[in-house]
């Protein structure tokens, strides 16, 4: 995977105050940590990080963070904060790792194909799960993880057992849990049996003639 540099200076103004003027001159505030190192507050310019993040490593981006020019740290991104309106980023982890170290992402699953169950016999696609937490050196992480689905019938499944071997790479999930299922069609009621069924429930209509054995209705008595 591609280590992506992104520059960082570090913050000395801490507190919501300062922070809200940061984002407004195009700042980011951000933390970095891990690896025995104390927690460093810096600040990122937030179009380069758009720019990391909107990779195709997505979240998983090695990120070396270039602080002032004097020290790279290298990390990846964790715990995201947006503004709950505006979708803008507010706040970031970076988490310091080693290349040698194994660490966990969630990779996004892709299945590919159309199954049998679905052109064949009218069945419907329902993707449980869109992303597998695995265990793998950074530079082995993958960017998705591609899977066939091609010959599923109705009824069938994928499972994380099922996902392909990847070298160096460790799922870990449950075995037996579902990724994927082909279902089948949903049956609706027929016109007819609709129609029937209100038809059940109906009173008369104002003129029709009463049932048989039965008496006109007086609209007065003599």
């Amino acid at each position: 995977m591609e280590q992506i540099t992104l520059r960082a200076v570090d913050r000395k103004e801490s507190g919501s105050r300062p922070a809200r003027r940061l984002r407004r001159d195009g700042g980011v505030p951000a933390t970095v940590y891990g690896r025995g190192m104390d927690a460093r507050s810096v600040t990122l310019d937030v179009k380069e990080l758009f720019t990391v993040l909107h990779t195709e490593a997505g979240l998983n981006a090695l990120i070396s963070v270039d602080i002032e020019g004097t020290e790279n740290l290298l990390t990846v991104a964790r715990e995201i904060q947006r503004h709950p309106v505006r979708g803008d980023i507010t706040h970031v982890d970076l988490i310091r790792v080693a290349l040698d170290e194994a660490i966990v992402a969630d990779v996004i699953l892709e299945p590919q194909g159309i199954p049998v169950g679905v052109f064949q016999d009218g069945g419907f696609v329902e993707a449980i799960a869109g992303t597998v937490s695995v265990s793998a050196l950074p530079l082995s992480i993958p960017t998705s993880i591609e899977y066939p689905i091609e010959h599923l019938y109705i009824g069938d499944s994928i499972k994380v057992s099922d996902l392909p071997v990847i070298e160096g790479v460790e799922y870990l999930d449950e075995p037996d849990r579902a990724v994927l299922n082909v279902l089948a069609p949903r049956i609706e009621e027929e016109p007819e049996e609709l129609e029937d069924e209100l038809l059940e429930g109906e009173e008369p209509a104002e003129g029709e003639e009463a049932a048989e054995g039965e008496e006109p209705a007086s609209d007065s008595e003599e």
